[in-house]
Parts: structure tokens; C-alpha cells; sequence
């Protein structure tokens, strides 16, 4: 009688668990500034729009992925606040948020160059931070007291892509081909973490 329990028990267990659906995993890619905030600008060139469009291109690339789903803040040129995005994030409880920007310096024309990473003070963050470093050869990885990383739950990166008033770094920036590379490095982080 035992052992016509637990087989009944194994097949329905079997046959309950088939049915249910496995929860994904999510990954939100915060894109930085938009609506009338436009962010850092060059000329033709603003933060929020490179951010959206480089944000739009992880998720893209990610289609299809098994480990993650990505989750814009936002998908056009809109203006969450910080607590609004704040909030949506929390709501989620991704494994990772990564939020997008584009640096300027104060100068006209700058010599500094390179990726940045901003993290709050947790060791998920940390660890984070180091992958994304080591794939973008960051100039540094610091710890900064901003809304996105202070309100945020789970384990959260600012990352400053490049500079703006830097020629280099504006060209790669903007270019289709320096857009796709870029995603395609966060789409690697992601399948490391």
C-alpha cells in the first residue's frame, strides 16, 4: 500500500509539475534620462537617446534567451521619475538592474575616455560591477549614493558608457556597430552572472 502511495504521489508530482509553468528570470535595463530630460549632449547627440537605444538593443539581442527576460524602465521617449523607476524595479525583484547613461566632462572637448561603474554598497553589486568592468575595460568601479542604486532591492549598476564630448567614445557610441557590440557584451555579463 506504500508503494502504491508514493508511485501515485511521483506520477501526480510528475504530471502537477509539467503543467506548471517555470518562472523566468528577470534583467531590467534602465535607460537613463528621457522626455525633457535630455541628459548629457553633443551637437545632434543626447544621453537619452543613446541610452534608449543601446537599452533597446540588449533586449532585442536577449530574445530567445532561456536564463533571462529583459525589462525596459522604458521602451520610448518617456520620462519615469526616479521613484517611479525605483518602484517598478522593486515590483519585478529582477535578478539585476542595470542602469544606462552617458558621461560628460566639463570641458568643450575631453581627453578622459571609457566606461565607468557606479554601485551602492552590496557585495551582489560588487560582483556585478567587476563582470561588467572587466568586459568594457572600465576606467573605474565606485561607490555613489544615487536614487537607482540607494531605492533599488536587487543588486544594481549605473554604468556610464562613455563620454559624450570625447570623439572616440561619441562615434562608438552612436554608431550602429559600437551599439550592437556593446549589448552584445551585457548579453555575455548576463550569462555569466
Amino acid at each position: 500500500m506504500k508503494g502504491r502511495t508514493l508511485l501515485a504521489l511521483s506520477i501526480f508530482s510528475t504530471t502537477f509539475l509539467s503543467f506548471t509553468p517555470l518562472t523566468k528570470k528577470y534583467i531590467v535595463i534602465d535607460a537613463g534620462h528621457g522626455g525633457n530630460d535630455l541628459g548629457a549632449v553633443y551637437g545632434n547627440f543626447s544621453e537619452k537617446d543613446i541610452s534608449l537605444s543601446i537599452a533597446t538593443e540588449i533586449q532585442k539581442l536577449n530574445k530567445g534567451q532561456e536564463k533571462y527576460d529583459v525589462i525596459l524602465t522604458r521602451d520610448s521617449d518617456t520620462y519615469p521619475s526616479l521613484s517611479e523607476r525605483a518602484a517598478q524595479i522593486n515590483k519585478l525583484n529582477p535578478e539585476m538592474v542595470i542602469s544606462l547613461h552617458v558621461n560628460r566632462s566639463p570641458q568643450e572637448e575631453t581627453t578622459n575616455q571609457g566606461t565607468e561603474v557606479f554601485i551602492q554598497k552590496s557585495e551582489a553589486s560588487k560582483v556585478l560591477a567587476e563582470k561588467i568592468s572587466q568586459k568594457f575595460n572600465a576606467r573605474k568601479i565606485e561607490e555613489r549614493n544615487l536614487h537607482i542604486l540607494r531605492e533599488t532591492k536587487a543588486p544594481a549598476v549605473l554604468v556610464e558608457l562613455g563620454f559624450i564630448n570625447n570623439s572616440v567614445d561619441r562615434n562608438y557610441i552612436t554608431s550602429e556597430k559600437g551599439q550592437k557590440e556593446i549589448a552584445k557584451k551585457f548579453i555575455e555579463v548576463f550569462n555569466e552572472y
